[in-house]
């Protein structure tokens, strides 16, 4: 298993990211494969099989009764022992966008018993845009290697960050927050912060480390090509691709 890096990407309902999802772990040297829900029970075991599990962006169920929130019940119902048993292994687990919403709201993140949630972004509308991310080098997560920073786009509803009864999440926890473009933080302002999350925060780990999840789409930027000013910015060419984001994933296995 860790010679081919074997990437299980969960497709449910809905989800439209799947391909690209793929295209990256592909080029970061991975052997992805994409698996629908249907599928999925007929898996015996997933730690023997892959060595990590990966949930794409989209819109589940048609984002029913809030985003990602059915996607969640069929993880804690219907393969919470399939589920469970590949995060407790330490298996590295990625979900991004309405992956992370799913994982959010399944409890999975951000884990220590505090429940969260992701919601109506602050403008009250659909946010489609590229940003800044910079990454928390407090964050101790073996995803986060190496990486100074990523520009990638947002495209999402849903995406302010919330947990239950106002706590604060703890630094080690937070992976990702949204940017100005040399780096420096923009917390709550608008657009650099797309959706208003306290802090700025864009995408945080698990107290161990190996479950990610984010708002944003760095598969969407794994060539310099993707990123529409690389012709105006010839400088920044081929500079803060999310390509090393998956290539990190893939170490951990």
């Amino acid at each position: 298993m860790a010679a081919e890096k074997r990437v299980l990407i969960l497709h449910a309902p809905g989800t439209n990211r799947d391909g690209d999802l793929a295209a990256a772990f592909q080029l970061a040297g991975g052997k992805p494969e994409i698996i629908p829900l249907s599928e999925l029970a007929k898996l015996d075991r997933l730690g023997d099989d892959f060595g990590l599990l990966a949930l794409p962006g989209g819109f589940s169920y048609g984002d029913a009764l809030g985003a990602g929130q059915l996607w969640a019940i069929e993880l804690q119902t219907r393969f919470s022992e399939v589920v469970k048993q590949f995060v407790e292994s330490g298996r590295p687990v990625v979900g991004i966008c309405n992956g992370f919403q799913a994982l959010v709201k399944a409890d999975l993140l951000p884990g220590n018993g505090h429940r969260a949630t992701l919601t109506y972004n602050q403008s009250a509308k659909f946010e489609c845009r590229w940003v800044t991310l910079t990454l928390n080098q407090n964050n101790p997560s073996g995803w986060l290697k190496g990486i100074e920073r990523i520009v990638c786009p947002v495209a999402h509803g849903e995406g302010r960050f919330l947990l239950e009864d106002n706590l604060t999440l703890s630094d080690s926890q937070i992976a990702l927050k949204y940017s100005y473009s040399d780096g420096s933080s923009a917390d709550m302002v608008y657009p650099e912060n797309p959706n208003g999350s306290p802090s700025g925060i864009a995408g945080i780990t698990n107290p161990a480390g190996n479950i990610l999840g984010l708002m944003p789409h760095p598969e969407d930027h794994i060539m310099f090509y993707q990123n529409p000013s690389w012709t105006r910015n010839k400088n920044e060419k081929g500079k803060y691709l999310g390509l090393s984001l998956f290539k990190n994933g893939l170490a951990m296995i």
